[in-house]
């Protein structure tokens, strides 16, 4: 719990770094990805319904209600290993996406710090080529079409580097927000 702590004041700075490289839903779950492309394993739709803000407010309501509870209450209940579990039955059969942007409580509580985070992933517009690649392989779906060019959306990226690794015009860095 102290890393996590820790990692939502880094978040400020840094962004979701903790999301990206150290998550061990996120580590488990792009193995589930790798495993499902290899094996030409198609994932179900992303459900519309489960893509509202109020979907994500729920559960991270859930989240902090069941935190609560368990200070004030003092019973030990297996919140970590539990949402460790929905994250994995979901990536057996979703998008990384649906986990990692729209039900994962503490994506929700660090994308609030992230948004300001200092240092961020950042598209090149003038080396952008517009191909659309970073959007189509990033897992938490953080970049979207702008108008001229691409952006990356700081409050769901989860600094992974996979855009900027797949970027074959290298247009994408990790880089202070100073442009």
């Amino acid at each position: 719990m102290g890393i996590f702590l820790i990692s939502v004041l880094l978040a400020l700075l840094f962004g979701r770094i903790y999301c990206g490289w150290i998550c061990p839903i996120h580590t488990v779950t792009r193995g589930i990805t790798w495993i499902k492309k290899k094996l030409h394993i198609k994932s179900f739709r992303i459900p519309v319904s489960l893509t509202k803000p109020w979907v994500r407010i729920s559960v991270f309501g859930l989240f902090i209600a069941l935190f609560i509870f368990i200070m004030v209450s003092g019973k030990q209940l297996p919140v970590l290993p539990t949402f460790f579990s929905i994250g994995i039955i979901v990536a057996l059969f979703f998008p990384e996406e649906l986990w990692h942007r729209y039900l994962c409580p503490y994506g929700a509580l660090m994308s609030f710090p992230a948004r300001k985070a200092k240092y961020a992933m950042d598209i090149d517009p003038g080396a952008c080529n517009s191909c659309g690649r970073c959007m189509r392989i990033c897992p938490a779906k953080a970049v979207e079409k702008g108008e001229h060019h691409y952006d990356i959306l700081k409050k769901d990226c989860l600094v992974c580097m996979d855009c900027s690794r797949g970027c074959k015009q290298k247009s994408i860095r990790y880089r202070t927000e100073a442009r």
